[in-house]
């Protein structure tokens, strides 16, 4: 007969899965981390942007768990003008990071929270032709090089923000933003948190470069998660 006591003791608690998932980031100094939350059909929004909200409550603790261990968290200019997020530490104690908006055209509008807030410090990265009204105080603009495409190279962000002593950053959002990000092969660790959910159509979570055959597909490591009713994929894409 098994000892139930054994069974309790070896069975995993949230706390434990916790530690156990987030242990590679706290032991290393620097890394860069994306995270993104959608439906099991792979949908972050629906086809009008709505996504309030997608997972539950404890993938939103989760979110805000990586936030605290991060230095920088960086946005796309349209998801910080379709959501508006505070980009803050509320669920969990630990400090705010830097608020990282990538906006190369300058087309994020002033009257985003992250602009108005000074909870956090917040950095405004612009192209070169981008010409704005000084921000607040607690925001700093500054400005990168484009690609051909009008875009920031993703490595030249990570290495413009690690020059400035962030070390830790993570990827939030949109999509494309993470989608960029992976395909420059600059995010070593995807969290992919995954609800119970069927959309049936709207906006895909990642979209990346199409592949004609399976063997160009990423095959990273992967270890699974329970966090409340979603699934958390750690998803390793780089190894140190």
């Amino acid at each position: 007969m098994t000892d139930p006591n054994a069974t309790l003791k070896d069975t995993p608690t949230p706390a434990t899965d916790q530690l156990d998932c987030l242990a590679p980031l706290m032991s290393h100094p620097e890394w860069v981390i994306a995270q993104l939350g959608q439906s099991l059909d792979g949908r972050i929004a629906t086809e009008s942007g709505h996504s309030h909200y997608i997972n539950g409550h404890e993938s939103l603790v989760h979110l805000h768990r990586l936030r605290a261990l991060c230095d920088a968290v960086v946005v796309g200019a349209g998801t910080a003008s379709a959501d508006n997020p505070q980009l803050t530490v509320r669920h969990v104690q630990g400090a705010h990071p830097l608020r990282v908006i990538l906006d190369p055209r300058g087309r994020v509008p002033p009257t985003l929270t992250l602009f108005q807030d000074d909870a956090a410090p917040t950095l405004h990265l612009v192209g070169p032709d981008v010409s704005l009204p000084a921000p607040a105080p607690h925001v700093q603009r500054q400005s990168l090089p484009l690609m051909a495409d009008g875009q920031f190279p993703p490595a030249a962000v990570i290495a413009h923000l690690q020059a400035q002593g962030y070390a830790r950053i993570l990827v939030e959002g949109g999509g494309v933003t993470v989608s960029r990000f992976i395909e420059a092969g600059v995010v070593e660790r995807l969290h992919l948190l995954v609800a119970p959910l069927l959309i049936g159509s709207g906006r895909p979570g990642l979209a990346m470069t199409p592949i004609d055959t399976l063997a160009s597909a990423l095959r990273p490591r992967a270890r699974r998660f329970a966090c409340g009713d979603d699934t958390l994929f750690d998803l390793c894409l780089k190894s140190r």
